[in-house]
């Protein structure tokens, strides 16, 4: 016997392909949302990569930055240790160039000159004194400049003084000079005709 089916068959086949479309779209969204936790999954983690390598950075940078004063605090030691060097091998190269100038001091000093004061700062020197005339004031400065460790003497002041009323006088005097060294200077000869 022949079936005949009287249901409607057209709307059996659409409710079909209505599911089958619901299903695809279900299929889709769930795809969809998988893709997009996926992606954020592996963002979040190339964040995370990259944050480590910053604050790896970060802390290699303070070791350095660290580093970094350490060696400019040594640096300033060193440079202060090099200043103290030179000041002592500077005094240990002219501890006797002060003998020297002394004796020079009394070498050049002319008969009728007296020495009341003498003062010395760096290479500078000051002498006060007295002499029995302008003339022999004259006569120590030539002495000075012939001197081997003294040079450039400078008249500052000059005063005439009388002793009494019909007495001699004698003149009060203040004059500048440099302390020389003849060492240095043969040496610094030598080091030129070398060059």
């Amino acid at each position: 016997m022949a079936r005949i089916n009287l249901l409607n068959w057209r709307e059996e086949r659409r409710k079909q392909i209505e599911q089958q479309f619901y299903g695809m779209l279900a299929a889709a969204g769930i795809a969809g949302v998988a893709v997009v936790f996926a992606v954020q999954m592996q963002l979040g983690a190339m964040i995370d990569y990259q944050s480590a390598r910053n604050g790896y950075l970060k802390s290699e940078i303070k070791k350095v930055e660290k580093a970094i004063a350490e060696i400019k605090a040594l640096e300033k030691k060193k440079s202060d240790l090099l200043s103290r060097m030179n000041v002592i091998q500077e005094l240990q190269g002219n501890r006797s160039d002060s003998v020297h100038m002394l004796d020079e001091m009394v070498k050049v000093l002319p008969e009728g000159v007296h020495l009341n004061k003498f003062n010395q700062k760096k290479k500078q020197l000051t002498f006060d004194g007295v002499a029995q005339s302008n003339a022999r004031v004259s006569a120590y400065m030539r002495n000075i400049e012939r001197a081997e460790w003294l040079k450039n003497p400078k008249l500052k002041v000059i005063q005439s003084k009388k002793k009494g009323k019909n007495a001699e006088g004698y003149s009060q005097f203040t004059l500048t000079s440099q302390q020389a060294n003849p060492e240095k200077k043969k040496a610094n000869k030598a080091k030129k005709a070398k060059g």
